[in-house]
């Protein structure tokens, strides 16, 4: 699977927008469920096998 990089865009309560980073893709939503406990607005994410994981 191939790993691709988010930045959170946004939070609205239980979701967040994350865009692609290197990407004109529009944003997508995910459950805050499923993204690390310490995300915030401007939060750089990996995805890899099925899974987030904060970077700096």
């Amino acid at each position: 699977m191939e790993t691709k990089y988010f930045i959170v865009s946004s939070i609205d309560g239980d979701y967040a927008w994350l865009t692609e980073i290197g990407s004109s893709a529009e944003p997508v939503f995910f459950a805050r469920a499923l993204l690390p406990l310490d995300i915030d607005e401007g939060s750089k994410l990996k995805f890899e096998n099925f899974q987030f994981e904060m970077i700096s």
